[in-house]
């Protein structure tokens, strides 16, 4: 499997990045489109996409394919 999906906001800038990978794989100006470009990344490799809040913690995580997802619990 290869590294998840994480989108982020780092020198006013949204980016997004591969886990593993130094140097960010998209950048944009608004976090709609970098989130938007993440799940695309994410649905593609079949991991898990990070979405960080501007402050930086995490806001949201999903699994891709979605009968992945480690969770037991539905919903």
């Amino acid at each position: 499997m290869q590294g998840d999906v994480e989108t982020y906001h780092e020198n006013d800038t949204w980016k997004t990045k591969v886990e593993g990978n130094s140097q960010a794989s998209s950048t944009h100006d608004t976090k709609e489109e970098a989130v938007a470009k993440g799940r695309e990344m994410a649905i593609e490799r079949g991991v898990e996409h990070v979405i960080r809040n501007l402050d930086g913690t995490i806001g949201e995580k999903n699994t891709y394919p979605r009968s992945s997802d480690p969770r037991d619990i539905p919903g």
